[in-house]
């Protein structure tokens, strides 16, 4: 165990010797189920020890919205909390907004460039300098499935959409839940994009959901989403509306429903439970996803300050965030795998080893595709239109047509 001295020390050396005073953090996020929770409160452990306090402003709400609309309230009445959990292109509209500090002599006396991903170090920067720091990357495209249910229905796990229609209707024969799924915007907007990878492929995704090519987005390829994901709706129970994604979850964990379409921080739910992968719950990519890969990198913005020393304490937060014991420690918690390169695998399970190959199989054959559903593809105005065609239609009798040609009017009018 390092002592208090060491660690101030330590961070001294990580921040140019000017960031290791005492000082406070304000946090806004949303990390507040049992893996989150975990993880968050080992950032606040380490910047105690750093001498910095945490002053914890959590909003409950598994896709961040409530979060969002209470930061907002906050900065435009000019009392933005010290940092954010903010990502992707969100980052750009902060900044845009003048609300954002440089953290760019931490990242730069830390080498962040060499340390971070390309396509992980660019979201970070705004006009060329750091203002977020990134705490992982989430696979999203992943399916969770509780071997013992289908066992019980003599199903196998599906690796197709068309397959999983096949196997869902088994585990629904035997009088067991075929899908967990909480109905909520988000989620639902989660298993859309799991259905546009699967049934469209990278390069359909990224035409349509990153570029918002017109021709792809109105295409028979968006049908035909549209007519998968509708299916979905005989496989969820009733009590799906307003279920939060971890009670979800759950589900899976106590064998009540056989699988889940959820991004990994679903595993740590599991890890929280005393699950065992292989054993208790497998890990597959969504179906027909396979060799690709739907990113979301959690990241805290930093937002300018008047006071001195909140402004060396966000220095502290930058400086341990990127830090190899933060990164092991956290991701272990939450599911996902380090943002940083170069660290060491042994502790992580085999979902995460293939989280880790996946990431850089993907990125060498074009697989790799930010995640829409998740706010690092598209600006926050068409990632409301999407969601809202996306929900719209899921709980609606809407035909697939229909469905496609709404989606289309909703992203021309939010562009």
């Amino acid at each position: 165990m390092k002592t208090k001295l060491a660690v101030l020390a330590s961070v001294a050396a990580l921040s140019s010797g000017s960031l290791a005073s005492a000082g406070e953090v304000e946090v806004l996020h949303w990390w507040t189920s049992g893996g989150e929770a975990a993880s968050v409160n080992y950032l606040k452990e380490k910047l105690g020890e750093a001498g910095v306090s945490w002053t914890d402003f959590a909003v409950a709400g598994g896709g961040g919205e409530n979060a969002m609309t209470v930061l907002k309230s906050r900065a435009i009445s000019g009392n933005p909390p010290t940092a954010a959990q903010i990502k992707g292109p969100s980052i750009q509209e902060w900044g845009n907004l003048g609300f954002l500090a440089s953290i760019d002599s931490v990242a730069k006396s830390n080498d962040w460039d060499n340390l971070l991903p390309g396509v992980v170090s660019e979201v970070m920067k705004y006009k060329g300098e750091y203002v977020a720091a990134p705490v992982n990357v989430h696979r999203v495209n992943w399916l969770w499935a509780n071997p013992e249910v289908f066992r019980k229905a003599g199903a196998t796990i599906p690796t197709t959409w068309d397959d999983f229609m096949v196997q869902a209707q088994k585990i629904k024969d035997a009088g067991m839940i075929a899908l967990a799924h909480g109905g909520q915007a988000w989620q639902d907007a989660t298993v859309f994009e799991a259905v546009v990878l699967g049934v469209g492929g990278p390069g359909y995704y990224r035409k349509a959901f990153v570029e918002l090519d017109a021709d792809a987005i109105n295409s028979a390829t968006t049908v035909k989403v549209f007519e998968t994901f509708g299916k979905l709706r005989g496989f969820i129970d009733s009590n799906s509306p307003g279920r939060d994604w971890n009670v979800a979850t759950s589900m899976v964990i106590n064998g009540e429903a056989g699988m889940q379409i959820m991004g990994d921080w679903a595993k740590g739910e599991f890890k929280v439970a005393g699950k065992h992968v292989g054993t208790d719950f497998v890990c597959v990519a969504s179906p027909g996803s396979s060799g690709s890969f739907t990113f979301n990198v959690d990241s805290f913005a930093f937002f300018s300050q008047s006071d001195a020393e909140k402004a060396k304490a966000q220095g502290v937060m930058a400086g341990e965030i990127l830090g190899v014991d933060f990164q092991r420690v956290f991701n272990l918690n939450k599911g996902s795998i380090p943002a940083r390169l170069g660290m060491a695998r042994d502790e992580f399970d085999s979902c995460a080893h293939d989280s880790m190959d996946a990431f850089v199989s993907s990125s060498q054959t074009g697989g790799l595709v930010p995640s829409f559903a998740h706010g690092m593809a598209v600006s926050e105005a068409v990632s409301g239109a999407i969601y809202d065609t996306a929900t719209n239609f899921f709980n609606s009798k809407t035909s697939a047509k229909e469905g496609a040609a709404q989606l289309v009017k909703a992203i021309n009018a939010a562009r």
